[in-house]
């Protein structure tokens, strides 16, 4: 049952996932950083939102045009050109703040440039990982990357807050800067990753084209869109804030209930991860996915129901949020190997490029969404009435679509792709 860390035996994955490891805290330190910093700079919570516009647009551009590139280019090159722009963005950050520069507008620029490197840099990361391993390796290498990324959610904000008060923003930022060093040694390492198909030119043809490999390809699309349901109808965490304060009686600014129930699903992911030696024995993917967002939309009906019981019902809340986040583990676990087994190379870097936009936009949406239901049914019924939503949309789509359950791979290659 624990997690299979084979992939490990692979040199350049091993020095790869081991950076990851430095790197995912030093990135989340920035996470705490910038918002923090817009506040105090701003003291208007607007402002603050409009991280997420600044970060979002980049995000689906660049997204869109790295996995292009990744297609197009040495996957190498290009994933040291990221890192090196991840360098200096985090080291912009920190010498604004080491000179009090107090301009939030320049904040949210280095943060939309930081966030334009990251959406090249993450579908490049993806599309590496199937030239460096077997195919059957490669839902252990994803649960083992998972893990890692939840796990950085998890400690990064608690140190944060602690280094935060200690030491002050820019600190935060020159470790970021530095962490960001293990990642550009472990891409220096690896062997060249010449592009394998007829892709020469990252254009907008480019991308438009990896769009129509995915429309012909029903598992691929199916991955996609079961995703999408399970975010934009199954997220509730825009509404947090609300009910740490009114169902469990934190207080109005936040506080200990607030970051307990920000932290429980990546808890639950992290277990999840640790106990994912199951995963490479799976063949049925597609069901296994489907089974997976089921459970997800499941606990979070329980969490709304919970949550509408008060104070007492904290840990049971906690609880199925936990478990949520680690069926939601297993199935991006399960999503992602499908993106990188089921297409070929030549088209890896703009499937991943779509998947970063989805996993990043897809609960974007479903805090707008959440929002606007609880000012109209109340935060618990918008919880529980989503995850309902959730269980509904997804069996439509496997019935919409059923070469997606019926998605099978044997230890190597997969037999079909629908």
């Amino acid at each position: 049952m624990l997690a299979d860390t084979t992939p490990l035996r692979q040199p350049d994955f091993r020095r790869l996932w081991t950076a990851g490891i430095v790197t995912v805290i030093g990135a989340q330190l920035t996470v705490v950083a910038v918002p923090a910093q817009v506040y105090d700079l701003t003291g208007s919570s607007a402002y603050v939102g409009l991280t997420g516009l600044f970060g979002l647009v980049p995000l689906i551009v660049f997204g869109l045009w790295g996995g292009a590139l990744a297609d197009a280019m040495d996957r190498r090159t290009l994933m040291m050109i990221t890192t090196v722009g991840l360098c200096l963005t985090s080291a912009g950050f920190w010498l604004q703040a080491l000179l009090g520069a107090r301009n939030v507008w320049l904040v949210l620029c280095l943060f939309a440039l930081q966030q334009a490197f990251f959406a090249v840099n993450s579908p490049t990361r993806s599309a590496i990982f199937p030239r460096l391993l077997p195919g059957d390796q490669l839902p252990a290498a994803n649960s083992l990357h998972m893990t890692v990324m939840q796990f950085g959610a998890i400690v990064g904000p608690l140190l944060g807050g602690v280094f935060l008060a200690a030491f002050g923003l820019s600190v935060l930022y020159l470790i970021d800067s530095v962490s960001l060093l293990a990642t550009l040694w472990a891409a220096v390492r690896l062997p060249a990753l010449a592009p394998t198909g007829p892709v020469r030119r990252a254009g907008l043809r480019s991308v438009l084209d990896g769009f129509a490999y995915t429309a012909r390809h029903k598992v691929l699309l199916a991955s996609f869109l079961v995703d999408i349901i399970a975010m934009v109808f199954g997220m509730p965490r825009a509404l947090f804030p609300q009910m740490a304060h009114e169902q469990f009686g934190g207080p109005v600014e936040g506080g200990t209930v607030m970051g307990l129930l920000f932290a429980a699903m990546s808890v639950g992911a992290v277990f999840g991860g640790v106990f994912s030696g199951w995963l490479p024995r799976v063949s049925r993917q597609g069901l296994a996915v489907v089974v997976a967002i089921v459970v997800w939309g499941l606990t979070m009906v329980g969490f709304g129901l919970a949550a509408a019981g008060g104070t007492g019902w904290l840990w049971i809340a906690l609880a199925f949020l936990a478990a949520g986040g680690a069926a939601d583990m297993v199935s991006a676990a399960f999503r992602s190997t499908m993106l990188q087994q089921a297409a070929g190379d030549e088209v890896r870097g703009r499937l991943q490029g779509v998947f970063t936009v989805v996993v990043a936009g897809g609960p974007r949406i479903g805090d707008v969404a959440h929002g606007y239901a609880a000012g109209i049914v109340g935060t618990s019924a918008a919880a529980a009435g989503g995850g309902v939503l959730v269980v509904i949309g997804v069996v439509i789509a496997a019935l919409a679509l059923p070469a997606f359950v019926r998605y099978r791979v044997g230890r190597s290659e997969p037999e079909h792709i629908g």
